[in-house]
């Protein structure tokens, strides 16, 4: 039993990644044919558009990255929900590889703002910066498969609440500074609510893997000081 369950996990896993990839890989291709042969019309902003045959290519892409990013929240929703219920099952923290930490990375796409800001106006990949909260992947695949006994239950509420209340700080604080819109360029403000709101919501997730973590630990560590 032990041995079949990565296999089914890697499985479970391999038709979002394999989408997600392809998915990629259309679009990138679309954005060349539409450069190469379509003047980059759908690649650049524009103030109208009319529709053209060699548009195809572009607005075909553009729907299945939409189909794709409605299949991957349902596969995460899933995923989330049958191990919430094999969570209650076991009584037992989910199975995770501490490696998904890794997916923090992506948090780093969110410099991409300041390029497409300067070039286009856009401000969406600052989004990315939310991302950097799966670095707390690592601290969870650590207490992968613990038991949760009444004092990790307890450590767990008691990271989450200060973890609420370090993203609800920061929140604040950029909520003080939408105020002040008068004394800054309105553009700059929605800018740093954007990226600021994305580093809040990854600060929040970071610490609360990173606080249970700690607690789970420094409590374990406490009976073999005394003892020592």
């Amino acid at each position: 039993m032990k041995t079949n369950q990565p296999r089914r996990t890697k499985r479970h896993w391999l038709p979002p990644i394999v989408l997600s990839v392809l998915c990629a890989a259309l679009t990138a291709a679309a954005a060349w044919y539409d450069l190469t042969y379509n003047g980059g019309k759908l690649v650049y902003p524009m103030n109208s558009y009319v529709f053209e045959p060699t548009d195809m290519p572009m607005l075909l892409a553009l729907v299945l990255d939409v189909l794709c990013g409605v299949y991957l929240v349902y596969a995460v929703i899933r995923a989330v929900s049958d191990q919430k219920r094999r969570s209650m099952k076991t009584n037992r923290t989910r199975r995770l590889s501490p490696k998904f930490g890794l997916l923090g990375l992506l948090g780093f796409l969110g410099f991409a703002g300041f390029w497409s800001y300067g070039a286009f106006g856009d401000m969406t990949p600052f989004v990315f910066f939310a991302f950097y909260g799966f670095f707390g992947f690592f601290y969870e695949g650590k207490l992968s498969s613990t038991l949760m006994d009444e004092r990790f239950r307890e450590n767990a509420a008691k990271a989450e609440l200060k973890a609420y209340r370090v993203g609800f700080a920061a929140i604040f604080l950029l909520l003080i500074l939408a105020g002040q819109a008068g004394r800054f360029h309105a553009g700059l403000v929605a800018l740093a609510l954007t990226a600021g709101i994305a580093l809040a919501v990854a600060l929040t997730m970071f610490l609360s893997e990173y606080l249970l973590y700690r607690y789970d630990h420094d409590e374990a560590a406490e009976p073999e000081g005394e003892a020592g």
